[in-house]
């Protein structure tokens, strides 16, 4: 998420071109369908080309835009817009890179409804957060900050690929970090690096994937899932192993 938001500006921008560029190289044709559908879609929103009746800063979330003022329109589509076209760039490359993992892992459609899960949980822990943190420092702005963008998701997505994974180490800005803690030092360099991220939004994302991964709840989303759709999510064995140790260790 990035707390910096702006008017949509229509037309194609450098970061557009980066983005195909980057696609391009990967190959659009390797790129599984609901992901690839997800960033040409986020792309079209920001662009302007997908016509919806408001500006990227008017879905901007917050605390008091979701407990003062029922704004559910930002709780759903906050997640989806960006502040600009390199903050659409940077989202969208990594989205490729994971979501090409898991939609092949998971099947295309559990992973799109599993995806609409993660962003409404993103929602909701940036809500929640922001709203503990107001208690707990008096500091107002913590409930009025708005924020728009993928990157939550995106986190939560990370903790997912590292359950998946077996144990390996990740590099960090240049540093080699254990995989349970790779997501950990990512959230902390880019709130060094970048004073403009949310932490709020990224700290909720994380611990929207811990959730998934760690706690009984996950198992209970993948049941709905499966209950929907008739095909159950196939985790590695090192996501089974995770989530079993978190109790029976």
């Amino acid at each position: 998420m990035n707390r910096s938001v702006r008017r949509r500006q229509q037309g194609l921008e450098y970061g557009l071109y980066l983005l195909g560029m980057q696609a391009v190289n990967y190959g659009i044709d390797k790129i599984p369908s609901v992901t690839l559908f997800g960033v040409i879609a986020q792309a079209l929103l920001y662009i302007g080309v997908i016509q919806v009746p408001w500006n990227s800063e008017d879905v901007c979330i917050s605390a008091v835009k979701i407990f003062k003022y029922r704004d559910w329109r930002s709780f759903i589509f906050s997640n989806f817009e960006h502040g600009s076209d390199m903050h659409l760039y940077y989202n969208m490359v990594s989205f490729i890179l994971k979501g090409a993992y898991l939609e092949r892992m998971y099947g295309s459609v559990n992973f799109g409804i599993l995806i609409g899960v993660i962003s409404l949980g993103c929602s909701a822990l940036y809500v929640g957060l922001s709203w503990i943190l107001t208690q707990l420092t008096a500091d107002y702005s913590y409930y009025t900050t708005c924020a728009i963008g993928f990157s939550a998701v995106l986190f939560a997505l990370k903790v997912i690929v590292v359950c998946e994974e077996r144990d390996r180490p990740h590099d960090v800005g240049g540093l080699r970090v254990p995989s349970r803690f790779a997501v950990w030092a990512e959230l902390i360099l880019i709130h060094l690096l970048v004073p403009n991220a949310s932490f709020v939004g990224h700290l909720g994302g994380i611990l929207v994937g811990c959730i998934y991964c760690y706690l009984p709840i996950g198992a209970v989303i993948d049941n709905i899932i499966y209950g929907i759709t008739r095909k159950p999510i196939i985790h590695e064995e090192a996501f089974y192993f995770r989530r079993r140790s978190m109790f029976f260790s």
